[in-house]
């Protein structure tokens, strides 16, 4: 954060879930790959070529059929008011096997319609807006304010500024979402490795340690890692990690981008390793800075700095592209406080990047 694509399928609000539980079905049935867009059983390479973009559509979580002989949840269809239930009466339950090469079959009752509600406004929090005087010696707080109240969503940092350091005040603040009941996301910020943390967990990873690329990434990894464990220790829930890539003060990356994009990719894996969906945080100059020409494909949160939100907004467009990924909100800075706003269309997602508290 500046206190110095695809949509992805997530645990989300309860309007959007049973949604979800139909397409995840019918795309099981069809043999589609798993919802991070990569193939089962897929390898990543921290050290793989940077030029492969993923721009497949996302699949949503699963959700179990019904039971045969039982009606379907929504077969009076609930979510589309007005629409009548089915007069057809159930088929009689039947313990006979299918017909030999006999396609399966499912129910699928109606799909109700997402609705995109236009721009929704929130913030994001972290190790700056702790009570004054907390955390590392390096990054420590200074009691800046919390958001404003009219923010729908708030995205808190995981981290003190670099990875393996805990935001120190990460309970209170989730404390603060859940008293408003707003939406609760969660971002992490990403650094080079210092020299006793890589030692540490150079080959405590999938990947190999026989390569500088594998230590790093394993080490990226356990920074990913150290993060959930922080957040599942404040009490707090998300379906999604936003990964912040960008210098660090008093933790600077390396000077190598191959070097850095093997810590990115690592923590990028871990995320999806212990299935949340991952975003990133950054901008075209920042990214540049820290990783090159590095393209996940990932879905973007781009920063617009000291400006305005209809600077934020214009940075929804695809001009403002950082590492292959369509944009799902931008951040403005206004009165020493972080704003965010959803770009157009990404607001019937909304359960899919947060946790409705």
């Amino acid at each position: 954060m500046n206190h110095r694509g695809r949509r992805p399928a997530g645990r989300g609000l309860a309007g959007l879930a049973g949604v979800a539980g139909v397409a995840a079905a019918i795309v099981l049935l069809s043999g589609c790959g798993d919802r991070t867009g990569r193939d089962a059983g897929e390898a990543q390479d921290p050290a793989g070529p940077a030029s492969s973009v993923s721009s497949a559509s996302p699949a949503a979580p699963s959700s179990a059929a019904p039971p045969a002989g039982e009606e379907p949840p929504g077969a009076t269809n609930p979510a589309v008011p007005g629409a009548p239930a089915s007069s057809d009466p159930a088929p009689p339950a039947t313990t006979s096997p299918p017909a030999s090469g006999a396609e399966p079959s499912i129910t699928v009752p109606p799909l109700p319609e997402l609705r995109d509600r236009g721009p929704v406004v929130g913030a994001d929090a972290s190790w700056p807006q702790c009570p004054a005087g907390m955390g590392i010696p390096e990054k420590k707080s200074h009691g800046a304010p919390m958001p404003f109240e009219d923010s729908e969503f708030v995205v808190l940092g995981l981290t003190n500024g670099p990875g393996m350091y805990p935001n120190p005040c990460l309970a209170e603040q989730g404390q603060w979402v859940k008293q408003r009941h707003l939406m609760f996301g969660a971002y992490a910020v990403v650094s080079y490795p210092e020299a006793h943390h890589l030692q540490q967990y150079a080959d405590d990873g999938p990947f190999d340690a026989s390569s500088e690329q594998g230590r790093l990434g394993n080490a990226g990894y356990q920074q990913a890692l150290f993060n959930l464990r922080t957040m599942t220790s404040a009490g707090l829930q998300a379906p999604a990690i936003w990964v912040d890539v960008e210098p660090v003060g008093d933790f600077e990356w390396s000077a190598d981008p191959v070097a850095n994009s093997a810590v990115v990719r690592g923590s990028v894996r871990a995320y999806q390793d212990r299935g949340y969906d991952v975003g990133v945080y950054s901008t075209q100059y920042l990214w540049g800075q820290v990783v090159g020409d590095l393209r996940l494909g990932l879905p973007e949160w781009r920063a617009a700095g000291q400006t305005s939100r209809a600077e934020a907004l214009r940075r929804c467009g695809a001009d403002a592209m950082f590492q292959g990924g369509a944009a799902v909100m931008a951040q403005w800075v206004e009165a020493d406080r972080d704003r965010n706003i959803t770009c157009p269309g990404e607001s019937a997602y909304l359960g899919l990047w947060f946790h409705q508290y």
